[in-house]
């Protein structure tokens, strides 16, 4: 596949990144967007640098290094190398009273040294903006999104029954199923825009440990391998007989990513409660899949789905005991955790074209997370599931 955005994939992300700000924020002047994925989203090209965007002029990214990887990489038609915001503040002329950027992502001491040279007194948002642009998938991104879904189900599906063995720990597996993964293709992270957020892989984990509580917004839990890395899996929580595995990790090819969610019963079969609360997970994901249509509200769809469920299941769904997941699903993309978000709040009607991640799931005391999640496209039809149809909760024995 093409390593380069398409100069026509640029071209069209500009024109509808400037036509969501004229339409959300008409007085705007200028842009500066210093978040690398956003960057990379509207120039093709991840580097350490700034991305200027006149209203009134063409845009400009102006890059500390690498230049060469940059002009090596990207079809973007002006890319300029600089030492310091001082040059880059020479070859852009006056600067507005007011700039917008990035805000959840720049750090104050960058935006700082950035205002040495451009000295704006107000600071504007164009974080929803550029949320709402990344949203809308292009086939282009849809092609390569398929290919990580392709990549997924084959490793979750297919090969990681073969890779459960009694003993093993769940760093040992989510290091083996990283490689595996690589191999096949993937990028080798899983990126996030939410501050602070860091995972290798996604969150893993045998029995209880995957309700284990973690900082991280979602249902599923993760022991990790220590306080100051929560992450992969325990090194010291090896697997048994009888175990119910819990694999929940994303998967990404150029930059693009897909997540998913496998369960295992290993050994012998789980309890028949926690079997009953999956294959409900399982329908809840499929019932929600189906109304993924053009024109539809996210929160419609949350209260339709949420409005169906009884008081007794809704205990642990989601989560488990205080802490608890408040939507069905999130958009996609080139972080995990992109918008809109199917939950209460997101009156914007879905697109074609959007991606979601549906990850209905339940806990089960003395068992561990069960539930189920997959990619979905919206499409006219429902959601068009890209990282297979296998139902989870595979038995290992």
């Amino acid at each position: 596949m093409e390593r380069k955005t398409p100069a026509s994939e640029l071209r069209d992300r500009m024109e509808r990144f400037r036509l969501r700000m004229d339409t959300e924020n008409p007085s705007w002047e200028f842009a500066a967007i210093f978040g690398r994925v956003t960057q990379f989203y509207l120039t093709g090209t991840m580097q350490d640098g700034v991305l200027l965007v006149p209203r009134t002029d063409e845009a400009v990214l102006w890059v500390r290094r690498s230049f060469a990887r940059a002009q090596d990489e990207s079809l973007f038609p002006d890319i300029r190398p600089m030492k310091t915001f001082r040059d880059a503040a020479c070859g852009m002329g006056a600067c507005p009273a007011t700039v917008h950027v990035d805000t959840e992502v720049v750090p104050l001491a960058l935006l700082e040294r950035f205002r040495k040279y451009f000295p704006f007194r107000e600071t504007g948002s164009l974080d929803t903006q550029t949320a709402k642009v990344r949203a809308k998938k292009s086939a282009y991104e849809l092609a390569i999104m398929e290919q990580a879904g392709r990549i997924h189900r084959h490793v979750l599906e297919d090969c990681v029954p073969g890779m459960l063995r009694e003993g093993m720990s769940e760093a040992e597996l989510g290091a083996e199923i990283f490689c595996l993964m690589v191999r096949e293709g993937y990028h080798g992270i899983a990126r996030f825009g939410r501050f602070g957020t860091e995972m290798v892989l996604g969150q893993l984990g045998f029995g209880e440990n995957s309700l284990y509580p973690t900082n991280f917004d979602g249902p599923g839990g993760c022991y990790g391998t220590a306080p100051g890395a929560p992450v992969l899996g325990s090194p010291d929580r090896t697997l048994n007989c009888g175990d119910q595995v819990f694999v929940d990790c994303a998967c990404g090819v150029q930059g693009y990513h897909t997540d998913k969610t496998v369960t295992y019963m290993f050994g012998r079969p789980l309890p028949e409660e926690a079997i009953e609360a999956h294959h409900r997970c399982v329908d809840i994901q499929d019932a929600t899949a189906s109304l993924l249509r053009p024109g539809t509200r996210p929160s419609e769809i949350y209260e339709t789905v949420l409005g169906g469920l009884d008081l007794g299941f809704l205990e642990n769904f989601m989560g488990f005991g205080d802490r608890r997941a408040q939507f069905l699903g999130h958009g996609i993309g080139l972080t995990v955790d992109e918008a809109p978000v199917i939950a209460r709040g997101f009156e914007e009607p879905l697109e074609e074209g959007m991606v979601f991640a549906l990850e209905p799931k339940k806990g089960i005391r003395g068992v561990g997370m069960v539930g189920i999640e997959n990619t979905f496209v919206v499409t006219r039809g429902g959601g068009r599931c890209i990282t297979g149809t296998n139902a989870g909760l595979v038995p290992v024995y």
